[in-house]
């Protein structure tokens, strides 16, 4: 596999920053591709040219997108294995959400503009909010060839900002292959954290294969 080298005894996880990427998109492409099948696996899997050779049909074209993406942060190593978030939907998101946000106001919506969990928003807040990120990610794909071709702007998010430029409430888009879902976060995010990963973590096992 060239001149990399595998360092035993670790465990791959990928960072809030891979999973950030991971679902920033909906372009199919390899660093993508391997940060879901990561994220489908019930436990941080090992790194053994064994799992090489099962992400990639080329181990040695893995192993270099392995160490490019670490190079990048989107991947760390773990010296001990790490079990999947467990339980339901319902009882677990509330609390990955409430970390997500400065203020403890966060809700995850799909894209039909329906909320699946909220934390800090009370129920008619957490539906007129889920119908908004409705309406904004169908302005978002009317102006995409503004955005992303003209203007050259990378994010799919949406905010409201202050004065400052400090962010009241911000939208973000998650995709999960052909589900796609909304992340609506109150005041300043708060997504480099183990719960960000845990939570795409969760999401990805149930949606994305």
């Amino acid at each position: 596999m060239g001149s990399y080298q595998i360092i035993p005894n670790q465990y791959v996880l990928p960072t809030p920053g891979g999973a950030y990427y991971a679902i920033s998109s909906p372009v199919v492409e390899p660093a993508r591709e391997l940060l879901f099948r990561v994220f489908q696996e019930s436990n941080t899997p090992p790194l053994t040219a064994e799992k090489v050779q099962a992400w990639g049909e080329d181990g040695a074209v893995t192993l270099e997108l392995i160490f490019r993406m670490q190079s990048l942060a989107w991947l760390q190593g773990i010296p001990l294995s790490r079990e999947a978030p467990a339980g339901s939907l319902e009882g677990v998101l509330p609390n990955l959400l409430a970390k997500l946000s400065g203020s403890g106001k966060a809700l995850l919506s799909d894209d039909q503009g329906f909320y699946l969990a909220t934390h800090g928003y009370g129920h008619e807040t957490a539906e007129e909010l889920s119908a908004l990120s409705a309406d904004l990610s169908a302005l978002h794909e009317r102006h995409k060839g503004l955005l992303q071709e003209h203007l050259k702007l990378r994010s799919r998010g949406w905010g409201l900002v202050g004065a400052a430029g400090t962010s009241q409430v911000g939208f973000w888009p998650l995709y999960m292959g052909k589900q796609h879902f909304m992340l609506v976060i109150g005041d300043c995010p708060r997504f480099n954290q183990p719960a960000f990963t845990e939570l795409i973590w969760l999401l990805a096992r149930r949606y994305s294969h």
